[in-house]
Formats: structure tokens, C-alpha cells, sequence
């Protein structure tokens, strides 16, 4: 196990369960000290995973680990997060995971503004707010990974005919969020290109069977269509230490693993055996 990430301090959205608790726990294991939020401290009414069980899964590697119990469509929430972050973690952010997203499936015409605030408050107001919290001390430290969990939904289908797949035209808005999402994180990348802070995005090629997809998916997935979350947590933490040049992107998990020919290691960063 390398220690590549020692004495950063990273924070990681939506760390109760799922991707952001998978990618938690690696930065910790490879020697970061670590902030995970979420909206609940204690476990979801029908998800299994909590902040505290992320947590307990976290020291075991002993490093720092703090819990911000915060909700991303709640502004006043957002704004103090990565200050409390900070000061639990003794210094300023240097990675930060934006992977907490809204998950709203229903089909376009029926979608009302309510559930749409809903989704652009979590999926696109939250880490850029998160992000400009960041940014400042990453400028001055002179390097800075800001890392953007996206989604296929954000590609347009083409057509017509439509070739919609199981979940059909209910994935438009989910995927309009993350299309924002992916520009955002592009002019951010530009923007601060020069710094030593690295923006991008990174989505799944494939189905990753967190507790939410395997509720949504779970049994309707042939094996070709679902990727491991070790291969998923690989891309992130790549993204967590790329080097300043690379930055900007819209990334596939699966892609940045045979391009750069990437070893899937475990969330314990253990070598595949």
C-alpha cells in the first residue's frame, strides 16, 4: 500500500454510502486525512451505510476523520462545510470529491420545478459553491485537486429513432444536471489552468452497483454493463493526484484506467492479488 496521499486533506460528498464512501476510504488508506459529509450522521431509512459506518471503516487506517452533517440544497448548509472541514482537519482542503448527487428519475414533460431545484441545487450549485469555498487556499498552496463525480445520462441520445434503454426519457433531467455539471467543470479547469488546480470530471463507462443502483438496476444488468467499484474508485483517486497539465476533462472511469494502464487496486489499497 503506498502512503501517496499522506498528510493531504481531502473532503468527500455524499460519503454515507456508495462511490463517496468507497473513495473515502482509499484516500485514507493511501494516507490522507479525510472529511466526509452527508445529510444524516446515522443510517438512511431504507439504504444501508451511514457516515458513522464510513467513518469506523476509515480509522482503522489511522488517519484523521472528520463528520459534516450537512444538506447540499440547503445554501446556508453549503457554505459552511468546507470551513468546518478545515478546522477539524487542521489546515486547509487539498482535495476535494465532489461526488453527493440528487437522483430524480421521472420523464421530462411530468418533472416539476420543485424536483428540479432540487436537482441543480445538489448536482451543479453545491460543488461549485463547495469548489469556490476551496479554491483560494489551493491557489496559494500552488496545487489543488477538485474532482467532479459525473454520469453518462449527461449525453445527448441520438435519433431519431431513440435507442432510450429500461430507464427511457426519465433520465433526462438527472442527465441535463451532470451535462452542467461537465461545463462547469471545464471553464473551471480553463479558468485555472496555470495555479496548480486541477478540475475534472470522472463517470462511469459502466453501471457501479452502490446501494442506490442496486435498488434502482439491481437483476436487470447483463455482466458486460457493470463495472466494479474498485475500478470506479481507481479513476477518482488517479484524478486526486494527476498532474497539473490535467485538468479540464470530462473523463470515463474505464478509459483513464487502460490509458494511463492503471493497477485496480482494493478500497484498502492492497495490489490486486
Amino acid at each position: 500500500m503506498t502512503q501517496r496521499f499522506e498528510s493531504r486533506r481531502a473532503l468527500v460528498t455524499g460519503a454515507s454510502r456508495g462511490i463517496g464512501a468507497a473513495a473515502a476510504e482509499r484516500l485514507a488508506a493511501e494516507g490522507a486525512d479525510v472529511a466526509i459529509t452527508a445529510r444524516t450522521i446515522t443510517a438512511h431509512d431504507h439504504l444501508a451505510g451511514s457516515l458513522e459506518d464510513t467513518a469506523h471503516r476509515i480509522r482503522r487506517y489511522g488517519t484523521t476523520v472528520a463528520m459534516v452533517v450537512a444538506d447540499l440544497t440547503d445554501e446556508r448548509d453549503r457554505l459552511r462545510i468546507l470551513p468546518e472541514a478545515a478546522s477539524a482537519l487542521g489546515g486547509p482542503i487539498d482535495i476535494l470529491v465532489n461526488n453527493a448527487a440528487a437522483a430524480i428519475y421521472q420523464p421530462v414533460g411530468e418533472f416539476s420545478l420543485k424536483r428540479r431545484r432540487i436537482l441543480f441545487e445538489v448536482n451543479v450549485q453545491a460543488p461549485l459553491d463547495l469548489a469556490q469555498a476551496a479554491v483560494p487556499a489551493m491557489i496559494e498552496a500552488g496545487e489543488g485537486w477538485i474532482v467532479n463525480v459525473s454520469s453518462a445520462t449527461a449525453r445527448h441520445w441520438t435519433g431519431p429513432p431513440f435507442a432510450l434503454g429500461s430507464q427511457g426519457t426519465t433520465l433526462t433531467m438527472h442527465g441535463a444536471s451532470k451535462a452542467a455539471l461537465n461545463r462547469m467543470t471545464n471553464g473551471l479547469g480553463a479558468e485555472l489552468f496555470g495555479t496548480g488546480v486541477r478540475v475534472n470530471t470522472v463517470e462511469p463507462r459502466a453501471a457501479v452497483l452502490s446501494e442506490g443502483a442496486e435498488a434502482l438496476v439491481g437483476g436487470t444488468l447483463r455482466p458486460d454493463q457493470i463495472e466494479t467499484m474498485e475500478q470506479m474508485v481507481e479513476s477518482i483517486v488517479m484524478l486526486c493526484g494527476c498532474a497539473a497539465d490535467f485538468t479540464g476533462q470530462t473523463c470515463v472511469s474505464l478509459d483513464l484506467i487502460d490509458e494511463f494502464g492503471l493497477a485496480v487496486h482494493g478500497l484498502d489499497g492492497t495490489a490486486p492479488g
